[in-house]
């Protein structure tokens, strides 16, 4: 690839999409080891049945639980797509559709107590995982690419 074309594998854009796809790989790894996740979770977690897609649910959902519409414009995703999700984690016990109280013809989805487990197994390989990348990166590198990111975020609308 010639220098005038370079720009294609060093843009922000493409070098952002490959830290996000290294960081949620390495979550997925660290959840797919630990020893408090149901063994069934771990193994489709490990055999990569289980992917940055389905973590979308574990990031958006309300410990209170929310609409699929609400958990959808969350991560930005269509209700379709999310509900395929949705249908996933419910058929593997980490989600549950219940009635929402406050509208009789909506249904909140909701953690299960494995769920809950999968959400701290979550917590705690995120810690991980960020912790790894200020030891790679260094404690300053870190600390400006979260400003800068979470600076650039907020701006997104």
């Amino acid at each position: 690839m010639s220098s005038e074309e370079g720009w294609r594998l060093t843009h922000l854009g493409r070098l952002l999409g490959h830290a996000m796809r290294r960081f949620d790989a390495r979550v997925l790894h660290l959840m797919a080891h630990n020893i408090d996740v149901p063994l069934a979770l771990s193994n489709l977690a490990a055999r990569a049945q289980i992917s940055a897609a389905h973590i979308h649910i574990t990031r958006h959902l309300a410990l209170r639980g929310s609409r699929l519409t609400e958990l959808a414009e969350r991560a930005g995703m269509s209700k379709q797509a999310m509900g395929d999700l949705v249908d996933q984690c419910e058929a593997w016990g980490l989600v549950t559709r219940e009635p929402d109280a406050r509208d009789a013809r909506a249904r909140l989805v909701q953690f299960t107590p494995t769920g809950l487990l999968w959400l701290q197994a979550f917590k705690e390989a995120v810690v991980v995982a960020e912790r790894e990348f200020r030891e790679e990166v260094g404690h300053d590198v870190a600390t400006v690419v979260k400003i800068g990111l979470e600076a650039y975020a907020g701006g997104a609308g």
